[in-house]
């Protein structure tokens, strides 16, 4: 599975995401945020390492009913699922090291 490169405005529903089988993360922020734009480099270094880990990357902000479930308040949030259960998750990452840390818990065949 490839990182998704844009955050879209078509979220999957909460009771999808909550279905979904493995290693997930959910990435809610926007196009236009600087702390987006910032933490790509990080993040796309920690997927180079867990290709088969599913990524959605959610626009967010108010009245978006995905981030609002997830209690999404600051971004870039990314939310680290295994079988639709939260195990952790980063606020504003500012180190690839913080990303590769949180990937390695939901993602069994991890390939470091």
């Amino acid at each position: 599975m490839a990182m998704q490169r844009e955050y879209t405005a078509d979220a999957p529903a909460r009771e999808d995401v909550d279905a979904l089988p493995g290693a997930t993360v959910v990435e809610f922020g926007t196009n236009w945020c600087g702390h987006c734009t910032a933490a790509q480099p990080l993040i796309a270094g920690a997927f180079a390492s867990h290709a088969n880990v599913r990524h959605f990357k959610v626009e967010d902000g108010p009245g978006r009913r995905l981030g609002r479930s997830y209690r999404v308040k600051l971004w870039p949030t990314l939310v680290l699922l295994r079988n639709g259960e939260e195990v952790t998750r980063l606020v504003r990452p500012t180190a690839q090291q913080a990303v590769d840390d949180a990937l390695a818990m939901i993602d069994p065949e991890e390939s470091l």
